[in-house]
């Protein structure tokens, strides 16, 4: 019996976020910076949403949710191999390093793009007339370093579906695209299944207003009071 697992704005946070990441890496490398610069406030957006859902979303998009200890960490890291699927409500101990990963990452890449220009001061952050030149190109520097670091995680992520669609015979996409999850070979997981909290669409659009608006205020505002 398939059971909801992830909510609609989460899984249009990640789909969205695919897509963006895409559309920036291809902007950046073809030296289109208006989209490029959109595109990374549009990110920028989606990554304080998706800290805002974890707080107060629906339950397997919570931190306190998947966020897990060294001790069930490394437990689950022994099962791994094991050649069954897992069926996690929600991301797995190992799962959720990775999702931390990403957005940490992410988070970072956006910030130094704000403070960022280049050495013709042609493509420059919103911010970077609030550090030294020095700091901005070195924020320049770093931008593109961690697009390399991205580009791996990404290729790690991607390892991992195959992992487990191939050998665990886990399917991880499809909850992410219609949210069901089939606990009809793990019974036990049906009762915590059945008690997982969903918040309603007012909920995710009040959260993304007021992500937007924290990003208008710190591109837009910011620098004209600093």
């Amino acid at each position: 019996m398939p059971f909801r697992l992830w909510d609609l704005p989460t899984r249009l946070f990640h789909w969205l976020l695919v897509i963006l990441v895409i559309l920036s890496s291809v902007s950046g490398l073809q030296e289109s910076m208006t989209i490029h610069f959109y595109s990374g406030y549009a990110i920028f957006a989606l990554l304080v949403f998706r800290l805002f859902w974890g707080l107060w979303g629906s339950t397997t998009a919570r931190f306190t949710a998947f966020i897990k200890g060294p001790r069930a960490i490394l437990g689950y890291a022994a099962t791994l191999f094991h050649r069954r699927p897992s069926r996690s409500l929600g991301h797995n101990p190992l799962g959720a390093l990775s999702v931390l990963a990403l957005i940490g990452i992410l988070g970072a890449q956006v910030g130094f793009g704000l403070f960022a220009t280049d050495i013709d001061f042609i493509d420059m952050g919103p911010l970077s007339d609030l550090v030294s030149f020095e700091a901005a190109s070195a924020s320049m520097d770093y931008h593109r370093f961690l697009f390399d670091i991205i580009l791996i995680l990404i290729g790690l992520h991607i390892a991992v579906i195959l992992f487990y669609r191939l050998y665990k015979r886990e399917n991880l996409v499809g909850p992410m695209l219609h949210g069901r999850i089939d606990l009809s070979d793990t019974p036990q997981h049906q009762p915590k299944a059945k008690s997982l909290f969903f918040r309603g669409p007012l909920c995710a659009v009040l959260t993304l207003a007021l992500s937007v608006g924290l990003v208008w205020f710190t591109v837009k505002v910011l620098p004209k009071i600093l």
